[in-house]
């Protein structure tokens, strides 16, 4: 029986779930999860969290023609951990449906409750030359 709670729900649990773990850590293991949608979720999560954690002003995950996925935090430049093609592949999909994205590409708010707090990102995506690419912008002040 599939689960019917909202993916926007799940991404919540997820960061409540992860909240006093060592997201980058945790972010380096997710390609091996079986359930690939599972993943994208739970990197999702561990995504926001360590903005939030190492006060990142951007995260953009970014998917060549290729398909290979890569991920860099705006705060400095090293590549984060890619979360691998099949569930970096799954992220977008997740992610559009989390902040009800239609179409190719957009920009829109997105509220996550963690704990007890709330912090609202800006989730982007756009395309171009026959890649995509997915960033999660952080609030200035927090």
């Amino acid at each position: 029986m599939r689960d019917k709670r909202s993916l926007h729900l799940k991404v919540q649990e997820l960061c409540d779930c992860f909240a006093t773990s060592d997201p980058l850590r945790e972010m380096s293991l997710v390609k091996k999860e079986p359930d690939k949608a599972e993943g994208a979720l739970k990197w999702v999560a561990l995504a926001v969290l360590h903005g939030i954690n190492d006060n990142a002003k951007k995260i953009t995950v970014t998917k060549a023609k290729d398909g290979k996925i890569t991920v860099k935090g705006k705060y400095y430049t090293c590549e984060l951990p890619s979360p691998g093609a099949d569930v970096g592949d799954q992220i977008f999909q997740v992610v559009k449906e989390v902040a009800h994205m239609e179409g190719e590409g957009g920009k829109v708010p997105l509220a996550l409750g963690i704990r007890d707090s709330s912090i609202q990102v800006e989730v982007k995506m756009e395309h171009d030359d026959g890649g995509e690419s997915l960033s999660i912008k952080f609030p200035k002040s927090r």
